[in-house]
């Protein structure tokens, strides 16, 4: 049978084989920010089981701004030569290896999860963080320093010397974190940003960081290769960032050049009520490629085949993200084609298990 989610997706000088792209997961396995053998394997095996395209787990553009210690990174030249071997993997398996750039904010120095997720002590391997405003994300947390001009310039010029990295190991899509709470994602919501100067309170003031970070990006980042941004379409909290905002936004990255919007929620506030459900996040994607025109991509509880097909087929969004569905099952492209007897090319090293 015909398969929308088995169709190809050309972005720019970039075609997908399929609709289906491994999300970006942190894997909390790096030492100072290198990548090593765990995330060799970790994102070529999901190239390998039939996704057309692998984003790496939030890789930040300095030490401050990695979520926990473990956090890959992209600030020095020396991480890049395990990152091309991981790209040329990718690469091999007909696959298409993208990259996250990501500043943490006042959400940095946080444990990794098996080691309770809180808040790491400057005198425990912690850091000093940074954001917006000096606001905590929980009560009891000590609260990030309020980031002046000179601050965000470095951010700003963190991005694009990581985006040159990036280049340099091979990646062919880029991602922009603006979602889940992270640095960008906090200038944007007023829950986290109080500031009165020009990168806080109006609309357009609280996205200025995000389109300078943009800008800078592209100023590194050929213009043939796709760009994408994660945002978070709403806080689920009353008076945060929301859809409307979302939609604005996009309509603005989308005339700035920005390829697709991979759409996401939450992370904002320690109090947001999130209202869980299967594919909970996809009409917002839906309502952003509706209203701006933009390609999105849709994530968040989207676990079979069948709904993933839907989503594609019904012009809901244009790629579909998994991230827990693909750590159960690493082979998800090659079992969702069986499920929708589509006919797909497998390594021939699988081949005779090919049903």
């Amino acid at each position: 049978m015909s398969s929308k989610l088995f169709s190809p997706l050309s972005i720019k000088s970039i075609t997908l084989k399929n609709r289906i792209a491994i999300s970006p997961m942190c894997q909390y396995s790096a030492t100072d920010g290198f990548a090593n053998d765990w995330h060799l394997v970790h994102l070529g095996s999901r190239a390998s089981g039939g996704a057309g395209l692998i984003i790496q787990e939030a890789t930040s553009v300095s030490p401050e701004g990695r979520i926990s210690p473990e956090d890959l990174g992209l600030w020095k030249n020396e991480q890049i030569e395990k990152l091309k071997q991981i790209t040329q993997f990718i690469i091999s398996q007909n696959s298409v290896p993208g990259i996250q750039l990501a500043h943490a904010g006042r959400k940095a120095s946080a444990a990794s999860p098996w080691n309770g997720g809180r808040k790491v002590a400057n005198d425990n391997g912690g850091w000093e963080t940074v954001g917006p405003s000096a606001i905590a994300y929980h009560d009891n947390e000590t609260a990030p320093i309020a980031l002046d001009k000179n601050g965000i310039q470095k951010v700003i010029s963190d991005f694009k010397s990581a985006t040159k990295r990036a280049l340099e190991a091979g990646y062919q899509v880029l991602e922009i974190h603006g979602a889940h709470g992270y640095l960008l994602h906090q200038f944007m919501s007023p829950l986290s940003n109080l500031r009165t100067d020009e990168y806080g309170g109006s609309f357009e003031n609280r996205i200025r960081l995000t389109l300078e970070v943009v800008a800078a990006v592209q100023s590194e980042w050929p213009e043939n290769l796709p760009l994408f941004i994660r945002i978070s379409a709403t806080d689920w909290a009353e008076g945060g960032w929301n859809l409307e905002e979302s939609i604005q936004l996009s309509k603005i990255l989308k005339e700035k050049g920005v390829d697709l919007i991979d759409v996401s929620s939450g992370g904002a506030v320690s109090h947001q009520q999130i209202k869980l459900c299967a594919g909970y996040q996809v009409p917002f994607a839906e309502s952003i490629k509706k209203e701006s025109g933009i390609l999105t991509g849709a994530v968040g509880l989207i676990t079979d085949a069948t709904q993933a097909e839907e989503i594609v087929a019904s012009g809901k969004a244009d790629l579909v993200l998994f991230a827990r569905e693909s750590l159960r099952n690493p082979n998800l492209g090659l079992t969702f084609a069986d499920d929708l007897e589509a006919d797909v090319q497998w390594p021939k090293q699988y081949e005779r298990a090919k049903i």
